[in-house]
């Protein structure tokens, strides 16, 4: 992700990022998915709140959207599932639709769009790596491969290890990410809980967590 943004994007107003929701109510679920990106060579994996529900074996709130990360070099291999959607790149409140290379390159957020009825319905991001090493967003000198942070359900789908999505939930403290914290860290192991506690030290010193561990 580069730090210029280019031109051409659209800003969001306040009323629009409320009318999110209802553009967002199609979103697909983890299992909607799993029939677009099967056979795929990337590693890609759900994150977010629809991970920890994953972790947890079912689905324990609403989500307004749904959320995968793919290496940011395998992004096409996501598009070519997609024949006929709109790939809206996202970043800083604005929207640049049908995003270029530029706009790519400056984000890492894409909702794929369907152009018939404007919803949306799936958020991809495009993360940094190494080649088959996945590399934090949050601390770039995080790097680990990519079997050690994907999990999967008993039926396959591959959801980010819950350690993980709770360090990127860290950084924002909503009401939700300390509901999701205070449901699942009942369920880790000591491992997972050793591993976070390392983690929010490295990127969060001194976070209201690490006490919790």
């Amino acid at each position: 992700m580069s730090e210029q943004l280019p031109d051409g994007s659209i800003g969001l107003s306040a009323a629009d990022i409320a009318a999110l929701d209802v553009r967002w109510s199609s979103a697909l679920s983890p299992s909607d998915v799993m029939p677009y990106l099967a056979g795929i060579n990337a590693p890609w994996y759900v994150a977010a709140g629809w991970a920890l529900d994953l972790f947890r074996g079912g689905q324990t709130r609403e989500h307004g959207d749904l959320e995968i990360a793919v290496p940011a070099a395998s992004f096409p291999e996501i598009r070519e599932r997609f024949p006929g959607y709109a790939f809206d790149a996202v970043g800083d409140k604005r929207i640049w639709e049908n995003a270029g290379p530029e706009a790519l390159a400056a984000t890492h957020q894409t909702w794929v769009r369907d152009p018939a009825t404007a919803k949306y319905l799936v958020d991809v991001f495009r993360e940094p790596h190494d080649g088959d090493m996945w590399i934090c967003r949050r601390d770039k000198t995080i790097r680990l491969p990519y079997s050690d942070i994907i999990r999967r359900t008993a039926d396959g789908i591959p959801y980010l290890a819950p350690e993980y999505v709770l360090l990127f939930k860290a950084k924002g403290l909503r009401a939700k990410d300390q509901a999701d914290f205070d449901a699942v860290v009942l369920h880790l192991t000591a491992r997972q809980r050793e591993t976070l506690g390392e983690l929010l030290e490295r990127v969060h010193p001194g976070h209201p967590w690490s006490a919790a561990l």
